[in-house]
């Protein structure tokens, strides 16, 4: 069964920085779009970055546009978001999945608390 684990989570003060990364067991994300996510307590998650693999093109929310980074790793067959200037808005659990997403590939997220 594919797996997709995320890492890279963690507290940071406003104004800093993290690294998340995704990984994948079993499969090859060539054919995809991959998406990064994030969900606030209490409500749905909501994509933020986006990369169409096999371009690299991406896609950005508003609210990140500017500050993330979506990048991938085709030997690895990894997805990243590098987030800059952080702001205690973006405090959330972080999912990464296919865009859109597939119901059987969520995994456990990674959190992220940015302190004010």
């Amino acid at each position: 069964q594919v797996q997709l684990v995320e890492s890279g989570g963690g507290l940071v003060q406003a104004g800093g920085s993290l690294r998340l990364s995704c990984t994948a067991s079993k499969r090859s994300f060539s054919s995809y779009s991959m998406g990064w996510f994030r969900q606030f307590p209490g409500n749905e998650r909501e994509l933020v970055a986006s990369l169409l693999w096999r371009s690299g093109s991406t896609q950005y929310a508003e609210s990140v546009k500017g500050r993330f980074t979506i990048s991938r790793d085709n030997a690895t067959n990894a997805v990243y978001l590098q987030m800059n200037s952080l702001k205690p808005e973006d405090t959330a659990v972080y999912y990464c999945n296919t865009n859109p997403p597939l119901r059987n590939l969520w995994g456990q997220g990674t959190q992220v608390t940015v302190s004010s």
